[in-house]
């Protein structure tokens, strides 16, 4: 049987179905995967968490992975309908050995796929390209497989989003709040899950936007990354005089947040706010932020004299960091946040009760709490295909040398920081396709150098998309 090797992505695994993943390919994916987890682990059996996003191919790929798992001997935990924070949460809460969840995160509806775990005491090894996603592909193309044959064992796991809940609410030290007017739109996702679960213990007036689970997401897409699917959110926000809106992707692991104004929240000026509440209370903890936005972060944690460190893009890449640091918060320009409490994985719900906690103890509108963090403009990501003969080593080169005078960094692509301004220039890990970033200490700088910039990409004959 052949396996597309293009599935196996920087941070996780994903294709469409049935083209790429169907009920035949994911037989062998499972046996990669569950081998891969043998040999890491050196066990003859495992236990493995298995949950699973709302997609309309999920049940089938469901029960296989399941049944190929029982097979060869595993104990299987079914967690259910799960995001991917309340999965990651199970698998490192209740002393499982692996975990898989079964879920495309914010893919369009014909995509499916898998993220996968290792539990390793108090953290989560998430294994994408840097912690095993090679050999897990390398076995699977191989498809020969030493598994032995004998029957594993079923369970089911119904308590992991209450749970998740109620630990979140407990390690931020959120208590009584006031009775907040809150706009959700979970876009047909799984977020929805634990967001009805956490608003059960509070007094809040929560008005549901696209709440019934959904794999066809007939309402839009559920990337909120692309902000042209929160004009609905927006508009309800201000029709409602809401104190806020919540976007989050369809697993649930990336979040955005509407100000009562109706303007989307940049994911940087979330983290600045969580690191300013954590750093007043443990101003020695090292926070994480990744190579495309730096300076509004950098400026809050300057304050502490605390560490800032800087990671690659990618949820696989930050977790690793955090476990290898010991960090306390990261955050991700793209909307994921991740916690040391939550064995450096992503959760939706701490940032959520870190939100309501901030705003009551500044007992402002959301719109000028983000103001006091506020302190560098930042252009949006723009991507750009060049033509196939383009050597990307080499444009970027190009970049290098016509900004000699900054500090260059190639941690992920390439950067360049200046005093007051500085660009990220990314490469995509499957495609001829460069992403570009830039903040700066005013818009107007900022709109500046993003001209200059667009128009050496133009330049040479880059296709802007």
């Amino acid at each position: 049987m052949n396996i597309n090797p293009n599935i196996f992505k920087a941070y996780d695994l994903r294709g469409i179905y049935p083209k790429d993943i169907n009920e035949e390919t994911i037989v062998v994916i499972t046996k990669a995967i569950y081998q891969f987890f043998l040999q890491k682990l050196q066990k003859d059996s495992l236990s493995v968490v298995l949950g699973r996003d709302m997609r309309t191919s999920t049940p089938q790929l469901f029960e296989i992975v399941k049944t190929t798992l029982m097979e060869h001997g595993a104990e299987v935990v079914d967690g259910g309908l799960l995001s991917t924070p309340s999965f990651y949460y199970a698998t490192l809460n209740y002393g499982y050995d692996t975990g898989i969840m079964i879920t495309a995160s914010h893919n369009p509806k014909e995509w499916n796929g898998l993220k996968f775990v290792i539990r390793q005491d108090k953290h989560l090894l998430k294994i994408g390209k840097p912690t095993g996603m090679e050999d897990v592909k390398e076995l699977a193309v191989v498809g020969e497989f030493k598994l032995a044959k004998k029957q594993g064992s079923l369970k089911q796991l119904d308590s992991a989003i209450k749970d998740e809940v109620e630990s979140a609410i407990k390690t931020v030290g959120l208590e009584k709040i006031k009775d907040f007017k809150i706009v959700t739109d979970t876009a047909n996702g799984m977020a929805i899950t634990y967001l009805d679960e956490f608003f059960s213990h509070f007094p809040a007036q929560v008005i549901k936007m696209n709440d019934k689970l959904d794999g066809t997401f007939p309402a839009h897409e559920a990337n909120p990354l692309k902000f042209e699917t929160l004009k609905d959110l927006q508009e309800e926000v201000l029709e409602e005089q809401a104190d806020f809106g919540i976007a989050p992707d369809a697993d649930g692991d990336r979040i955005f947040f509407i100000d009562e104004k109706g303007e989307v929240i940049p994911a940087t000026m979330i983290t600045s706010m969580i690191a300013d509440e954590i750093l007043s209370e443990m101003p020695t903890e090292s926070i994480i932020v990744d190579i495309r936005y730096l300076r509004n972060v950098q400026q809050v944690v300057k304050r502490f004299n605390a560490p800032c460190l800087i990671t690659k893009v990618g949820h696989a890449f930050i977790t690793e960091m955090m476990i290898k640091e010991g960090s306390f918060f990261a955050g991700e320009s793209s909307g994921h946040f991740f916690f040391r409490s939550t064995g450096g994985a992503e959760s939706s719900v701490m940032v959520l009760a870190y939100l309501l906690k901030i705003i009551q103890k500044k007992n402002k509108p959301l719109s000028e709490i983000v103001k006091e963090y506020h302190t560098s403009y930042e252009s949006g990501e723009f991507n750009f295909k060049l033509s196939p003969s383009e050597d990307v080593k080499k444009v970027l080169e190009q970049f290098a040398q016509s900004h000699k005078e900054g500090e260059r960094s190639d941690l992920d692509g390439l950067s360049i920081s200046y005093p007051n301004w500085r660009f990220n220039i990314r490469t995509s890990n499957t495609e001829p396709l460069m992403r570009l970033n830039i903040e700066a200490e005013s818009e107007s700088l900022m709109q500046e150098k993003l001209k200059e910039l667009l128009a050496t990409f133009q330049a040479l004959g880059a296709e802007k998309e």
